[in-house]
């Protein structure tokens, strides 16, 4: 009965959320995370970074100076995701890297969960019943419930951020799935939040809402974990259509932030068969001198 009453209470609360601000992404009955959370606060006005010409040039240093999809057709690109409802059985983790800085299982991921093709092997369920978050990093199944480096549960009706110092299932102890281009978005003809995007080299230090670095570097012009970049308002996207188009509208108004080390300018989405390959390519004319880093917070530098 408890568990039933809570079902309600939270489903309510999303609902009532949602029709607070209609605009606000969802997954199922869930709104990802509240309306003035930072993946969903419109950047567009933010003051310019003094520092910006040099994040943008340290991101293209190592030759990588265009926009790119880090998804599309092909099923092995992309970020996957489960939706799961309340019913799904809790099974547990096995953390064999960061089990200090994770949270504890049991998480309801089932075995036929999809893994994330390449090395980071993330996994990713929603339970829209309850409006958690459940992400692993360099999972795999082990019979019982699965094994994974780091993991990190999120409550998406509340802006609570990691520990300060943790990692999450991403390197800057952020979020993953809400910071995704989904296909749903773009046939709804609109991405009301930021962009996860990867850089070639950051330095040791976070602004909020990441908590976390991966590197050794103390270079002021690299990019901090969390760094939030917009597309400039004077780039003239008039000759960009469908997908493309839509994606690069989100840049303008929500921006990206710098969530892991990799290949810089790459863009994340979720894995899907539907996306058109032709139209993504578009944003591969998208140089990265076209962004401006702003002004989201303090710098916490790393000891």
């Amino acid at each position: 009965m408890m568990r039933l009453l809570l079902l309600i209470v939270m489903v309510l609360g999303a609902v009532l959320v949602v029709a607070a601000q209609a605009e606000s992404p969802t997954v199922g009955a869930c709104p990802v995370f509240p309306p003035d959370n930072p993946w969903n606060t419109d950047i567009s006005d933010f003051p310019v970074d003094p520092n910006s010409d040099a994040y943008i040039a340290s991101i293209s240093a190592e030759g990588d100076e265009y926009l790119h999809a880090d998804f599309g057709e092909d099923p092995t690109y992309g970020i996957p995701y489960i939706v799961v409802d309340g019913d799904q059985p809790p099974v547990e983790i096995n953390f064999v890297d960061y089990g200090d800085e994770s949270d504890p299982g049991p998480y309801p991921i089932p075995e036929d969960a999809p893994v994330e093709a390449g090395g980071d092997r993330h996994v990713i369920a929603v339970d829209d019943a309850y409006c958690m978050l459940y992400e692993l990093y360099n999972a795999e199944w082990n019979g019982d419930g699965w094994d994974a480096s780091s993991g990190a549960v999120w409550n998406l009706l509340s802006n609570e951020l990691r520990p300060e110092g943790w990692t999450s299932a991403d390197a800057a102890g952020l979020p993953i799935f809400p910071g995704l281009v989904r296909y749903d978005e773009i046939e709804a003809g609109a991405i009301n939040h930021a962009l996860r995007f990867t850089v070639s080299e950051s330095q040791r230090a976070y602004i909020h809402p990441a908590t976390h670095y991966a590197s050794s570097s103390s270079d002021p012009d690299l990019p901090p974990m969390g760094l939030r970049l917009r597309l400039r308002a004077d780039f003239d996207m008039s000759e960009y259509t469908g997908m493309a188009r839509i994606i690069l509208e989100a840049l303008q108004t929500y921006g990206m932030i710098v969530a892991d080390n990799g290949t810089s300018w790459f863009i994340s989405g979720a894995t899907d068969p539907r996306w058109d390959d032709e139209d993504l390519n578009q944003l591969k004319t998208v140089p990265g001198d076209a962004f401006e880093a702003v002004v989201t917070g303090e710098i916490v530098y790393g000891d």
